[in-house]
C-alpha cells in the first residue's frame, strides 16, 4: 500500500451567486437553501467531517456571513430551546459548531472554481486536500469523499468521483477521457488522459462526468496558475486537471451511491422529495402527499400558467 499523508483538509467554494437558483438565491446564498430541513452546505460539511476531514475551509462571499452564523455557537438559541424542554433541537444546534474546524476565506469576485480553490491556499500550503461542491449532494453508506480518498490510498495520485451520464446531460459536467494504455489500479478506479468541461454530446470524448468531489495533490497549484480564462472570465478546475494529467496521475473513481444536482431547480426538487422519503419522520406522509397528486397533475396540465401561479390577472 502506498505511504501517503493523511489528508485533514476540504475546501468547500460557496462564494457564487447562485444565477441558476434565481431569484430564491438573491439575497440568500444557495448554500443556505434547504433540502429536507436542512441546508446546502450542512450536508458538504457533514460528508467531510464523516470522511476523517477535519479542517473544512469555506470559500465565502464577504456578505455571506449567514454562513458563518450557520456553524458558530448560538447560546441565545440553545438557552431559548432547553427552556422549553426542546434539548433535541439545541443538542441539533450545538452539534453543528463542532463538525469540524471551520475556517473562512473570501473570494471577491466569482471567477471561477478554480480560483475560489486557489483563495484557500494560503490555508492549505504544500498538503493534498479535498474538494466538495456543495449544490452536489451525495448519500451513501460510505461517504462519497472517504471513498476518493481510500481510492488515494491504494494508488495515489489526485482523484475524482465519476460516473456514467446520459447523453443529454454530457454538456452539464467535465468529461473525462480514459488512458486505456493504462491498466486500472483498482476495479474501480480509471487512469484520466483529458478533461473537456461541459462539451456538445457530439465532441464528448466519453459520457464519464466528474461528480463535485475531488482529492487534489498539491502539484495541482502548479496547474491552476497556468489557466486562463475562460470567455466569461472564469479559471476552470476542468481546465487545470486536464494540464495536470498530462504531468500527474489522475484517476477518475467511480463512486457508490445517489447524487443530486441541489444547484439546479429540478434537481433541487428532485433531491427534496427523495431525500424527505429517507426520512423516517416524512416517508410514509410524502408517500400518502404524492399518491394523491396523479389527479392534480392531469388537471394542471390543461391549466394556463397564470392560473397555476395565481397571477393578479386571476384575483
Amino acid at each position: 500500500m502506498p505511504d501517503h499523508q493523511k489528508i485533514v483538509k476540504a475546501v468547500i467554494p460557496a462564494a457564487g451567486f447562485g444565477t441558476r437558483m434565481l431569484p430564491a438565491t438573491k439575497a440568500v446564498p444557495k448554500e443556505m437553501l434547504p433540502v429536507a430541513g436542512k441546508p446546502l452546505i450542512q450536508y458538504a460539511v457533514e460528508e467531510a467531517a464523516a470522511s476523517g476531514i477535519e479542517t473544512v475551509i469555506l470559500v465565502i462571499r464577504n456578505h455571506k456571513s449567514v454562513l458563518q452564523a450557520h456553524f458558530c455557537r448560538n447560546p441565545e438559541l440553545e438557552s431559548f430551546l432547553e427552556d422549553r424542554q426542546q434539548k433535541a433541537a439545541a443538542d441539533l444546534i450545538r452539534h453543528l459548531a463542532g463538525l469540524a474546524e471551520i475556517l473562512y476565506v473570501e473570494q471577491e469576485r466569482p471567477l471561477g472554481l478554480a480560483h475560489a480553490i486557489s483563495c484557500a491556499r494560503p490555508l492549505i500550503g504544500e498538503e493534498a486536500f479535498a474538494v466538495l461542491l456543495p449544490d452536489v449532494i451525495m448519500l451513501s453508506e460510505v461517504p462519497v469523499t472517504r471513498q476518493l480518498l481510500s481510492a488515494r490510498e491504494r494508488h495515489g495520485g489526485s482523484v475524482v468521483a465519476i460516473r456514467e451520464v446520459e447523453s443529454d446531460d454530457v454538456e452539464r459536467h467535465g468529461i473525462i477521457r480514459v488512458d486505456s494504455d493504462v491498466v486500472p489500479p483498482s476495479a474501480r478506479s480509471v487512469r484520466i488522459a483529458a478533461l473537456v468541461e461541459k462539451p456538445s454530446a457530439a465532441r464528448a470524448p466519453s459520457r464519464l462526468g466528474v461528480f463535485g468531489r475531488y482529492v487534489l495533490e498539491p502539484v495541482v497549484w502548479n496547474f491552476i496558475s497556468q489557466v486562463p480564462p475562460d470567455p466569461r472570465g472564469e479559471m476552470q478546475l476542468t481546465d487545470a486537471l486536464n494540464l495536470l494529467c498530462h504531468e500527474s496521475p489522475l484517476f477518475g473513481h467511480f463512486f457508490e451511491g445517489s447524487h443530486y444536482d441541489a444547484g439546479d431547480p429540478l434537481g433541487y426538487l428532485k433531491a427534496n422529495v427523495e431525500i424527505s422519503l429517507r426520512d423516517p419522520r416524512f416517508r410514509q406522509p410524502v408517500l400518502d402527499y404524492l399518491s394523491r397528486l396523479q389527479p392534480f397533475a392531469e388537471d394542471s396540465a390543461s391549466c394556463p400558467p397564470a392560473t397555476l401561479l395565481g397571477s393578479s390577472a386571476t384575483r
